[in-house]
């Protein structure tokens, strides 16, 4: 009779995601992500592969819940200005409440392992694609409505956006003055009057 696991996947792949994410991949072990976790050792290499392939399909979660969230976020937003005033204030108060600064996976990850691993750098850069095609199309919708002149070079902004994205996520690690953090929100946001 086969036996039945005792513990839920995503719940599992949550915890890895998590201590994956608070200290690297090299500072890592697998003893680490069994005490973590909660589950034996041999349940984990069964269900997830080794030590990469978890840290693969950690990221993944991470990457596909975050991009989720940024979409549905904007898509809420009525003006593309304010839209990315409030999603970088809201990233501010998250940074401020994390009390582990743990930043960015993505981001931690690309510093931690880029360069030298080149599948990794590829689905790295698909990431990036993926977050300028998001603001891409919110700005296109302010150009539309007319809200963003049709004179700006909108991929250019997008990607901008997209570099103050993770810039502003590693130094909200090390920065606690929220108003600082504000008033380059709003100096970025200038580009788009």
């Amino acid at each position: 009779m086969p036996r039945v696991r005792q513990f839920d996947e995503q719940e599992v792949l949550n915890k890895a995601m998590e201590l994956f994410w608070k200290k690297g991949y090299h500072a890592t072990s697998m003893d680490d992500l069994v005490k973590f976790a909660g589950i034996n050792r041999a349940s984990l290499y069964g269900i997830f592969g080794g030590k990469k392939e978890l840290f693969n399909k950690a990221l993944e979660h991470y990457r596909s819940t975050n991009n989720n969230v940024l979409q549905r976020f904007l898509s809420q937003q009525t003006q593309v200005k304010a839209g990315l005033r409030n999603l970088f204030y809201h990233l501010i108060e998250e940074s401020l409440a994390d009390k582990d600064c743990k930043g960015c996976f993505v981001v931690n990850t690309t510093t931690e392992l880029i360069p030298g691993d080149e599948e990794l750098e590829t689905r790295l850069k698909n990431n990036q694609e993926a977050i300028q095609k998001t603001f891409y199309n919110f700005l296109l919708q302010g150009a539309e409505t007319g809200e963003v002149s049709e004179d700006k070079d909108l991929k250019a902004i997008a990607n901008l956006l997209y570099t103050f994205f993770n810039g502003f996520r590693v130094i909200s690690k090390i920065s606690d003055d929220a108003q600082d953090l504000r008033t380059s929100v709003d100096t970025i946001l200038l580009l788009l009057d």
